[in-house]
């Protein structure tokens, strides 16, 4: 393992670049730390230890904590890694590996307690296909993680589909809305936060339960899919009409910087971009970049998926990547066909079923 020190450089959005010229470019400015993630992670002590770090967040996040953090903290990824090139990666860039299945109580307890964990384990895709094991994966793992780590701070992935439906005229869903999803793979994503909660009371755990809308970077997400839709001609459903995303390395820095303001017991936090955005207004907006006519099917629910993020921004302020800014780079990479990972997000889905 090859060990690394934080970057001199830190993320200034005066320097922003217009685009990605290399998948190897986007994922350093991914890794980029801000000052004030810099400084909100010196305000907690102790090694950092990421559990599910394979999605497609998990490296990013880990690399991005391994360049805020310094040297001498230790920053532990852990994941099946059934995909080898990830865990090169991750070794090559300072951070440790341990594979590790989390479905195995045995081998949860023996993984080091670092006093700091990010969980971020969990099943979506396919739920339905299996619900025997989404609700595994996002009820009985968290029930023992959140055990054998009694002792740390634990901020978990969640998710805005904890909610139910809001009305698009409003100001979205605070945290103090109730739970009450569509669909068995939202409602066991409630039963993964519950079990932190539960866990969180009975040990004093401090932890927050990050409750994110739709990250995004060039590669996937609700704006890669509306904007390849237009690229392709293909129709766009504006069914689900509305949305909230945020760039990925915001969502990651917001979720590390979660660890300073832990609570105990372990409290919902709403992470995405304050806008609700348009489906429509997206798919008109690629089409004027692209020059392409738009095609578009279905008509807006007066309900969607929306959150009221006004406590993350009371924190940690406005993400650092603004949405114009996020066009622009997700028409760009589109246009010049660059990779993509192939797995849809599923916005327009209102039935919970994925």
């Amino acid at each position: 393992m090859t060990a690394t020190t934080p970057p001199t450089a830190l993320l200034d959005a005066r320097n922003f670049p217009t685009h990605f010229e290399t998948e190897q470019a986007l994922e350093d400015f991914l890794a980029t730390p801000s000052g004030e993630l810099v400084d909100d992670l010196a305000k907690v002590d102790g090694d950092l230890i990421i559990l599910g770090v394979g999605g497609k967040m998990g490296p990013t996040l880990a690399r991005l904590a391994r360049n805020a953090l310094p040297v001498s903290r230790r920053v532990i990824a852990v994941a099946r890694f059934s995909e080898t090139d990830v865990r090169t990666m991750l070794e090559a860039h300072g951070i440790e590996t341990i594979a590790c299945d989390l479905l195995d109580a045995a081998a949860i307890a023996a993984l080091p307690k670092c006093p700091n964990v990010i969980f971020m384990a969990g099943r979506k895709f396919g739920a339905d296909a299996n619900n025997p094991l989404t609700w595994a994966m996002n009820t009985h793992v968290p029930a023992l993680v959140a055990d054998a780590f009694r002792n740390s701070r634990i901020v978990a992935f969640s998710t805005a589909c904890v909610y139910p439906f809001v009305p698009v005229i409003g100001q979205g869903a605070a945290e103090d809305l109730p739970p009450n999803p569509p669909g068995e793979y939202a409602n066991s994503c409630v039963g993964r936060e519950r079990m932190f909660e539960y866990f969180s009371q009975t040990h004093g755990t401090p932890g927050r339960l990050l409750r994110l809308s739709y990250a995004i970077d060039m590669r996937y997400g609700v704006l890669a899919d509306v904007a390849l839709k237009v690229w392709r001609g293909e129709p766009v459903d504006v069914t689900m009409g509305h949305v909230n995303v945020i760039w990925q390395g915001d969502a990651n820095a917001q979720a590390l910087r979660c660890l300073a303001v832990a609570t105990v017991p372990t409290s919902p936090i709403n992470v995405s971009g304050p806008e609700t955005t348009s489906i429509r207004w997206l798919a008109t907006e690629f089409g004027r970049r692209f020059d392409k006519s738009v095609q578009i099917k279905g008509e807006e629910a007066p309900t969607a998926w929306l959150m009221n993020t006004s406590e993350a921004e009371r924190l940690f302020g406005y993400p650092k990547v603004p949405l114009s800014q996020l066009i622009g780079w997700v028409a760009d990479w589109i246009a010049r066909e660059q990779r993509l990972y192939g797995k849809q997000t599923k916005f327009e889905v209102r039935d919970g079923k994925y």
